[in-house]
């Protein structure tokens, strides 16, 4: 039995004073305005109306009932009014996860136009190039770039991204473009830690191989790696992001394109499909456009 349904029939009936002005107004028919209060009646064990052959009443327990179900509909009407309120126009507090790097880049300029957009909304941007536990961390959506560890998770795809191996056009001018990623066994590699002998991946004939690079400058953050790479201090291998405005101005070249390995997808992923708040609904869809085109 649908018991809001049936509480909007008992309202109605107890409004109109009698089961057939009740099945008028309902626009519905006579038997299905009995059926819907026998019913009711019959679920909550009482009955509601004192029937004679010319008139019905509301008894003692019909009177605290019908006060109940006015407010419990009130309640229902003002929470469905809000949604949609809210649908149209969001609000309320929304944190999202994003890669530190592509967080700045793409996420948090997005997010900010967003909240200039919806100015109900609280946003919380968190940057972080680990990958964090959205249900335990209190996270409603994330950014999460390759493949997807967390099998919980609802993930809408937004793209995807290269593993590209660069250099500026002058190192290229002076060292020449190598053919081959065996070729960068001699060349300086820009290095993302103090590994002495890490390993590049790369893609040829449908396998996966690697070539141990080495360099004289290596960093524990991508940034100051893409600033020296572009200072012609030698080759990186970058996500293809991390360097799109440097090669957007020509300060960084790509080589060793025909090797890179597969695409890297970019998803936005959040705990749960069903129950969506309507303002992280809006977010995800605010947060396809605006890299649609980007990635």
């Amino acid at each position: 039995m649908d018991k809001l349904k049936a509480m909007r029939i008992f309202m109605h009936i107890a409004d109109a004073g009698s089961l057939t002005a009740a099945a008028r107004v309902l626009d519905s028919s006579l038997p299905a305005v009995v059926r819907a209060l026998a019913a009711l009646e019959e679920n909550l064990h009482v009955r509601l109306f004192n029937r004679t052959t010319r008139r019905i009443s509301l008894t003692e327990e019909g009177r605290h009932y019908l006060e109940s179900c006015r407010q419990l509909l009130a309640a229902v009407e003002d929470a469905e009014t809000a949604l949609l309120s809210e649908a149209s126009e969001p609000r309320g507090d929304l944190t999202i996860t994003a890669p530190v790097l592509f967080g700045q880049m793409y996420i948090a300029p997005a997010v900010t136009r967003f909240v200039q957009r919806y100015a109900q909304m609280r946003c919380n941007v968190v940057l972080l190039d680990r990958v964090a536990n959205l249900t335990e961390e209190g996270i409603d959506a994330g950014i999460r770039i390759g493949p997807l560890e967390d099998s919980s998770l609802v993930a809408l795809p937004l793209g995807s991204v290269r593993r590209m191996v660069v250099a500026s056009p002058a190192f290229l001018k002076r060292h020449g473009k190598p053919k081959h990623p065996r070729d960068l066994l001699k060349a300086n590699c820009l290095l993302f830690s103090s590994t002495t002998s890490p390993w590049w991946t790369f893609h040829e004939h449908g396998r996966k191989f690697t070539v141990p690079v080495t360099g004289n400058l290596s960093f524990n953050h991508v940034a100051p790696v893409v600033d020296a790479c572009v200072a012609g201090l030698g080759f990186g291998t970058f996500i293809s992001y991390q360097v799109a405005p440097y090669l957007a101005q020509n300060q960084l070249k790509v080589v060793l394109e025909k090797f890179e390995t597969p695409p890297r997808p970019i998803n936005i992923v959040y705990p749960h499909a069903r129950l969506l708040p309507a303002r992280t609904k809006v977010f995800i869809e605010w947060i396809r456009q605006e890299l649609r085109g980007l990635c």
